[in-house]
């Protein structure tokens, strides 16, 4: 098993949501030793979820460290998140110099606008799907799909996907034994299948 260590940055923006970011943080927040978290806004503080409680943002972008790991939520703050240039700079910064950069939900619309997605396969929350697919007209959107993992992008469908999505990235990065011991002691139903996605039909993306 792989024990390289690794910071993983998570992006905040007011209207974030909650399960997005603490699903996956679940999944990785034990992981002591081998991932420690960095919670970063565009400036330090409290930043107020879209279900209303705070998460305190403990770097802003100016003083944010360099990133292995990037995860991007989704929530209904990125509907005015991607006019704003500063964020859109930030994420193609961190990105550049990052292991693998990952969204939940439409935070794929996010890194989509930051043209981080271009040419890269893609999914986002089938809800919210035509929205997320206006900001990136050069991504290969998968319809149906639970998270898709393409290289150092790895982008899952909403909200609860997020866990799944962290589990195989935890199996991807350290190894299938550890990624079940950590769902298991989460009493955690893992959806080990990424093409899984009743949604998709759901929502009237596929027959």
């Amino acid at each position: 098993m792989e024990t390289k260590r690794r910071t993983l940055g998570v992006l905040l923006f007011p209207g974030f949501e909650v399960l997005d970011v603490y699903g996956p943080l679940e999944m990785v927040g034990n992981l002591k030793g081998m991932i420690d978290i960095v919670m970063v806004a565009e400036h330090a503080g409290a930043v107020t979820s879209s279900q209303g409680p705070q998460t305190l943002a403990g770097e802003g972008f100016a003083t944010c460290p360099r990133l292995d790991l990037l995860l991007v939520p989704g929530g209904i703050g990125t509907r005015k998140e991607v006019a704003n240039e500063a964020l859109l700079r930030w994420l193609r910064s961190a990105a550049a110099s990052a292991e693998i950069v990952t969204s939940v939900c439409t935070g794929a619309g996010l890194l989509a606008k930051a043209g981080l997605l271009d040419g890269r396969r893609a999914t986002t929350n089938k809800f919210a799907f035509s929205w997320v697919v206006e900001q990136g007209p050069k991504v290969e959107w998968i319809k149906e799909a639970r998270w898709v993992d393409d290289g150092d992008r790895v982008t899952s469908s909403g909200v609860s996907a997020g866990m799944d999505m962290m589990l195989a990235l935890v199996e991807r990065l350290y190894g299938a034994d550890l990624a079940t011991t950590v769902a298991q002691r989460a009493e955690y139903e893992w959806h080990r299948d990424a093409a899984w996605d009743p949604f998709a039909r759901l929502c009237g993306l596929v027959d």
